[in-house]
C-alpha cells in the first residue's frame, strides 16, 4: 500500500525498489526475520539504499496499516545525473553555480536552501545518498514547490563531488568558520560550487582540506554560528551580488 511518500508492507517495497522507484529509506524492524524479510534486506543492501533498523513502535507511527516490518520512504521526484547535469550547464555558456550539501540533515532546512537556491539561479543541488535529509512532504512544503525547480543529484560521496567539479573548471568554495576570509574576500565570479556542512558538524574536515577556498560569515555577537540556510542565502545572494 501506498501514499505519496511512503509505501509500507515487505512486499510492496520490494516490489516499488525493483521497480526502480526512488526509495530515500527503508525503515525495518529490529529482530525481524523471515525469508521475505531477509529478500527485502538483500535488495535493500544490493542497491545501496539508506536503512536503519527500529523499534516497532517507530513503524506503527509511521504507517496507517499493517506494515509487516517495514516502510519505505519514497522520493516524490526524479533525481539527476551530476555528470549529466554539469555538463549541460557548461555547455549552456552560462557561469555555473552548484550547491553541495556535506549531510545536511534537518529538512525543513533542507527545504529553504532549495528555495533561495530557485530564487539565485543555482544549476543544480548535489547531496549524499546516505545521511542527509530526505525528499519529503516537508522538504516540498518548506521549499514552496521549488524542489521541483532546480535539479537535485546524489553521489555515494560529497568528495567525489568535489573532485568531479574541480575537474571540470568549477572551484569549490567551503562556506565554514575555520578561515580567516569571509564571503567578501573571495570570487564567486568564475564557475563555482559552495559547500555547506551539516546542522552539527558542518563540512567534514577532509573535504575542507582538498576545497579551492574557504570563506565565513563576519558575525558580530555572542552567538558563534547561523542556521545553515541563512547562511546559505547569505552565500548565495554575495554571489548574485558579485555577479550582477
Amino acid at each position: 500500500m501506498e501514499d505519496q511518500t511512503q509505501i509500507f508492507g515487505i512486499r510492496a517495497i520490494i516490489e516499488a525498489i525493483n521497480a526502480n522507484k526512488t526509495i530515500d529509506k527503508v525503515f525495518l524492524q529490529k529482530g525481524l526475520s523471515g525469508d521475505l524479510f531477509t529478500e527485502l534486506e538483500s535488495l535493500v543492501n544490493k542497491k545501496s539504499i539508506n536503512k536503519s533498523y527500529v523499534p516497532v513502535e517507530k513503524l506503527n507511527r509511521l504507517s496507517k496499516g499493517n506494515h509487516q516490518g517495514a516502510v519505505a520512504q519514497i522520493s516524490p521526484i526524479a533525481f539527476h545525473d551530476m555528470e549529466t547535469l554539469v555538463s549541460n550547464v557548461i555547455e549552456s555558456g552560462k557561469t555555473p553555480l552548484f550547491l553541495l550539501l556535506d549531510q545536511l540533515s534537518d529538512v525543513r532546512n533542507f527545504g529553504a536552501i532549495i528555495r533561495t537556491a530557485e530564487c539565485t539561479g543555482v544549476d543544480g543541488i548535489i547531496i549524499q545518498k546516505k545521511g542527509g535529509a530526505p525528499v519529503n512532504g516537508d522538504t516540498i512544503k518548506t521549499s514552496a514547490g521549488a524542489v521541483f525547480k532546480v535539479p537535485i543529484c546524489k553521489v555515494d560521496h560529497i568528495k567525489d563531488a568535489v573532485f568531479f567539479m574541480q575537474a571540470s573548471g568549477i572551484k569549490v568554495i567551503s562556506a565554514t568558520e575555520k578561515t580567516n576570509d569571509t564571503l567578501y574576500d573571495v570570487s564567486f565570479t568564475e564557475p563555482c560550487a559552495i559547500v555547506m556542512g551539516s546542522e552539527g558538524r558542518g563540512i567534514n574536515p577532509s573535504i575542507i582540506k582538498v576545497s579551492d577556498a574557504k570563506a565565513k560569515l563576519p558575525l558580530l555577537g555572542e552567538i558563534e554560528s547561523l542556521n545553515v540556510s541563512v547562511a546559505c542565502g547569505a552565500f548565495l545572494y554575495e554571489v548574485l551580488r558579485q555577479r550582477r
